[in-house]
């Protein structure tokens, strides 16, 4: 049980009389004179200071903080008075182990938290602050999916602050804020047509890189990654096993997104599109540090490369060879349609097409959640109209052929 302390006054007992009587203590008069003595949930003695003639504001102050001890409501209000910048950058330590992901969030915090926040101390920062802010974010005409992403890493910042005693809420959570939202929309799919214009207008020795995305649903860095060393043509199977990036500067080569490697079906048309590359393209033999610039370096043979064995970023590879192959196909370029991730999409809807389960799908893609996978490409997902009326049909079978849609014209 905590105690309210003055420090102007002592008591000793007087050797007369045995009596206790209250003494001046040397800093009589100076400085604050109550201070508020408890110890935290976690063992720790606080202590919190009160001027002269305001014992009645410690008494109450003690009996909140005992109170709020028992109903497991604590909060260190010294810890709280912690910048934003400094709470963020304890908190950027425990994020992703993955180090491109970490200088993504920092770079989003860098540029657009910090400059509102960075000085705020956390436990100043309420509903009507993170208002303003979000008020900023709508006059600059950011994309509502930036928006969202950068609400999110305030959120879970403050989060982090409530997780450790700083602040009673995280004043995200309040009701009078409305938390941006991504816009739903459903993926957009090429047709073959389009995917044959750009393999046949592409840089020929880049020609592979849609035939692998088209036709195994790897992503950009997988692709650029890819080693004929993956290649199990006994098994026909691709082993996703690393992705080339870009961190610090520094291409190195990477585990694929989420630090999970998978295999990926390989059919018997894409098989021959690769014997066929590396022939007329032999792979260049190159070594990278591994996962971060200062890791282990790995030699390893690379299907897709430039002339001399020239590596390219998937930022360069965008903008050289991919939109390359637009301009010479004489197509518009949309920037959210017409990544290299359209590739994953049409691999997507091919599978499902031909009935390929949400589950298997997700495996193939790389996705941790199949759910995930089946809401991003639930629109892609053939009716089971037809397969249920076909069922029926086995047992109540119809005497008009036009009734099965048979009529001729």
């Amino acid at each position: 049980m905590g105690h309210v302390q003055d420090r102007w006054f002592r008591k000793e007992v007087d050797p007369t009389t045995g009596k206790v009587r209250r003494v001046k203590t040397s800093i009589h008069g100076v400085g604050q004179r109550y201070k508020v003595r408890y110890i935290d949930p976690d063992g720790v003695e606080r202590s919190r200071a009160f001027p002269d003639r305001c014992k009645a504001e410690a008494e109450s102050f003690l009996v909140e903080v005992e109170s709020s001890k028992r109903e497991g409501k604590y909060v260190d209000v010294n810890a709280g008075k912690i910048t934003f910048k400094a709470h963020a950058e304890n908190w950027l330590k425990g994020q992703s182990p993955d180090r491109a992901t970490r200088e993504a969030l920092r770079s989003r915090l860098d540029s657009r938290i910090y400059p509102f926040f960075e000085k705020r101390a956390v436990n100043s920062i309420t509903a009507t602050t993170v208002r303003e802010w979000l008020g900023g974010l709508d006059d600059a005409h950011l994309s509502q999916n930036y928006r969202t992403v950068l609400f999110t890493i305030v959120s879970s910042v403050l989060d982090a602050a409530v997780e450790e005693r700083m602040i009673h809420r995280n004043p995200c959570k309040s009701q009078t804020i409305k938390r941006p939202s991504s816009p739903a929309s459903n993926v957009v799919v090429w047709s073959r047509k389009r995917v044959d214009a750009i393999e046949q207008s592409i840089e020929k020795r880049f020609q592979l890189a849609v035939v692998v995305g088209a036709g195994c649903g790897l992503r950009q860095g997988e692709i650029l990654g890819l080693s004929p060393d993956d290649i199990d043509r006994e098994q026909r199977v691709v082993h996703v096993r690393r992705q080339l990036r870009t961190v610090d500067r520094t291409l190195v080569l990477a585990l694929p997104k989420g630090g999970k490697t998978r295999v990926v079906p390989l059919s018997s048309g894409v098989l021959e599109r690769i014997t066929s590359h590396t022939e007329e393209h032999p792979p260049a033999t190159l070594t990278l540090p591994w996962q971060d610039p200062a890791g282990d370096p790995l030699t390893i043979p690379l299907l897709m490369t430039g002339e001399k064995g020239r590596l390219y970023s998937g930022d360069l590879f965008t903008k050289v060879i991919w939109q390359g192959a637009f301009r010479a196909a004489e197509l518009d370029y949309r920037k959210r349609a017409d990544g290299m991730h359209a590739l994953r999409h049409f691999y997507a809807s091919v599978l499902l097409a031909q009935g390929v389960s949400v589950k298997e799908l997700a495996a193939y893609l790389g996705h941790n959640d199949p759910g995930f996978t089946l809401r991003t490409y639930t629109h892609l997902v053939p009716s089971s109209f037809e397969r249920a009326r076909a069922a029926v049909d086995g047992v109540f079978s119809p005497t008009d052929p036009a009734a099965h849609g048979l009529d001729t014209a």
